[in-house]
C-alpha cells in the first residue's frame, strides 16, 4: 500500500478512485437481492387467476381475446366429454378468440395476420400511431390451474406478432360473498 506524503512543496490533487463506496453499495445490493428473490418466487407460486367460462366476449372487435388452460390429468381438453378441469401438470391449451384451439406457431401466425389486417384497414402504421385508441390489445383469460409457463408462452407469442399491450381478464369477485 502506498501513501502520498506530498513532500515536494506543491500540493497536487489525488487522482485515484476511491472504490470503497462502490464496494459498499454493491454488497448492499447483493444482500437485498439475496433476500428479495426467494420472497418473489414464493409470491408468484401463490398467484391464483380466477376460473373462466369460455364464452365469446363483447369487447371491441379489434381486441384479440385468448383463453389459456391446460388438459386435465387424463389429457382431455376443455369442451371434451369428461373434462375434469385444468391440471397444473397438463399440456398448455390456447384458444384464439376464446373459441379456436391453436398451437404456439398457429397463435403467432394468426395473431400477426389479424394485426396486419387491422393496421392496413386503419391506413397504415402512421395512422395507428397518430391515434393510439386504434391500436388493438390482447386480453388473456387464464384458468386458475394453468401454470405460468402457459400464460407466459401466450404473451410471448402475441408480442412477437406485434401486439404492444397485453392485459388479463378475470371474473369479478362478489364483495358480499
Amino acid at each position: 500500500m502506498a501513501i502520498s506524503s506530498g513532500g515536494g512543496g506543491a500540493e497536487t490533487p489525488m487522482s485515484d478512485i476511491n472504490t470503497t463506496p462502490l464496494v459498499d453499495v454493491m454488497l448492499v445490493l447483493l444482500i437485498i437481492f439475496l433476500i428479495a428473490v426467494p420472497v418473489a418466487i414464493q409470491t408468484i407460486e401463490k398467484l391464483r387467476i380466477p376460473v373462466f367460462a369460455s364464452v365469446e366476449s363483447k369487447d371491441k372487435v379489434e381486441n384479440l381475446l385468448l383463453t389459456v388452460s391446460t388438459t386435465d390429468n387424463a389429457g382431455r381438453s376443455a369442451g371434451e366429454p369428461g373434462f375434469e378441469g385444468a391440471s397444473r401438470n397438463g399440456e398448455c391449451r390456447v384458444y384464439f378468440n376464446n373459441i379456436t384451439p391453436v398451437s404456439s406457431s398457429e397463435l403467432r401466425d394468426q395473431a400477426f395476420k389479424r394485426l396486419d389486417a387491422i393496421v392496413k384497414r386503419a391506413g397504415g402504421p402512421e395512422a395507428m400511431m397518430s391515434n393510439p385508441d386504434l391500436i388493438p390489445q390482447v386480453h388473456i383469460r387464464g384458468d386458475v390451474n394453468a401454470p405460468w409457463r402457459c400464460i407466459a408462452g401466450a404473451i410471448y407469442n402475441v408480442q412477437i406478432s406485434g401486439y404492444p399491450t397485453v392485459g388479463f381478464i378475470s371474473n369479478a369477485v362478489d364483495p358480499n360473498g
